[in-house]
């Protein structure tokens, strides 16, 4: 993509702070269902929701964060996104305090990272971008899960299907 032309992102908020992903990753955005529990899996993983007949996980990206747990409200969502894993792409949830808007961001304005000050490991973080005065952390979704991290989701997902 030539660098003049900007690139849009879905702002949401996770404790007070401002973040962003590519909407190229956005499959849509939901209202909080229930969710349905899984045993033994890790505490980022909420559970499963179906989506028009395909069981998607949802994480808890406060909890992946190492963020304090917050009581859901009416602002709450699921951001319902793609995750690239190798050569496949798996469809995940994240759950978000509120979803804000879609913006532009020219790529030539997003600083690197800061490796101090932010509440996120900065290795999911693709830099920092502004709007106005705001500071907005633009996420690496695909780096926020971990290949380590994937395998867990997978299993959730099989386990689901096949019970």
């Amino acid at each position: 993509m030539p660098s003049d032309e900007n690139t849009q992102y879905l702002t949401f908020t996770l404790d007070d702070e401002q973040y962003a992903v590519d909407v190229v990753k956005v499959r849509e955005v939901l209202e909080v269902p229930k969710l349905t529990r899984i045993p033994s899996m890790p505490a980022f993983m909420q559970g499963v929701i179906n989506i028009r007949g395909s069981v998607v996980p949802v994480i808890s990206l406060r909890s992946k964060f190492g963020m304090a747990q917050t009581e859901r409200t009416v602002d709450t969502s699921i951001i319902v996104m793609d995750i690239e894993k190798h050569d496949e792409t798996l469809t995940v949830g994240c759950l978000a305090d509120s979803v804000q808007e879609v913006i532009e961001i020219d790529p030539s304005s997003i600083e690197p990272a800061p490796q101090l000050g932010t509440k996120v490991e900065t290795t999911f973080i693709s830099g920092i971008g502004k709007k106005g005065e705001e500071f907005i952390i633009v996420l690496d979704i695909d780096r926020v899960f971990r290949t380590d991290d994937l395998p867990v989701v997978d299993h959730a997902v099989l386990s689901d299907h096949t019970s």
